[in-house]
């Protein structure tokens, strides 16, 4: 039994196109059947009549186009089983479209597809519902097809444009924010050595106003001392000149 694969995209049944039940060399090759027939012992019966009408040329031309739009996914089993299985080609009524809002509506609340904002599965979703449209457009008018076709080629063209562009940009935020984190830690070092040569610097201008502050008070109290010094010898000088006045008046009064 082949395990059902959950597409919004209508699909034919699968068909097996190739088997591979025993061990096999590297030269074999693997068993061709489309589609595939059960075994009998008995005689080969005669082939039996279609039950359909054969394709006709518009018919067997919109399934070309459908197939080359909507390419056949390949099924491979683990046992090695390789089935086929191409869009369907059954025209769509208007209840199928109702099915098909429905089918979107639930798969978005069961797979919590987020509303707004970049989302994969919704944008999953609305893929596999926009080339559901798709084929129903060209089962009825294989151009509007092809224009659909056209489309959606752009609008993936485009989103993967914005893709690169917001992997290059965060690419080039990451580096900015790594030249700033570099050039952070940089000028941390550098405020952290201007922080320690502003501390030498107070130090010194500390050291130089202590000698400052020393010298000048050495200087005034050698100043003190010279002013006390010189005080003195002027008050010396005084009185030794009082002493030579009064000696010279006292030489010079007995002569008048």
């Amino acid at each position: 039994m082949i395990p059902p694969v959950d597409s919004l995209l209508k699909y034919d049944n699968p068909v097996l196109v190739s088997k591979n039940t025993e061990k096999k060399t590297p030269k074999s090759r693997p068993l061709k059947v489309s589609p595939q027939q059960p075994a009998s012992s008995g005689p080969v019966p005669s082939p039996p009549k279609p039950k359909t009408p054969p394709l006709d040329g518009s018919k067997q031309q919109t399934e070309e186009i459908l197939n080359a739009i909507l390419p056949p996914r390949e099924i491979l089993l683990e046992n090695g089983q390789l089935w086929i299985q191409q869009v369907s080609s059954t025209p769509s009524t208007r209840m199928d479209v109702v099915h098909l809002q429905e089918q979107l509506d639930l798969k978005l609340q069961h797979r919590q597809a987020r509303e707004t904002g970049i989302c994969p599965v919704r944008r999953e979703l609305y893929s596999q519902t926009f080339d559901e449209l798709i084929r129903q457009v060209t089962i009825n008018c294989a151009e509007r097809g092809l224009l659909l076709l056209r489309v959606r080629d752009e609008i993936r063209m485009t989103i993967a444009a914005y893709q690169t562009l917001y992997e290059s940009s965060v690419a080039f935020g990451m580096r900015k924010a790594l030249q700033a984190e570099q050039g952070k830690s940089d000028m941390e070092k550098r405020i952290l050595d201007l922080e320690n040569e502003k501390k030498d610097l107070e130090r010194q201008v500390n050291e130089q106003k202590a000698k400052c502050e020393a010298i000048e008070k050495r200087e005034a109290e050698r100043r003190q001392v010279e002013e006390k010094k010189h005080a003195e010898e002027i008050q010396f000088l005084k009185r030794t000149n009082q002493q030579l006045k009064a000696q010279l008046e006292g030489i010079i009064a007995p002569k008048k």
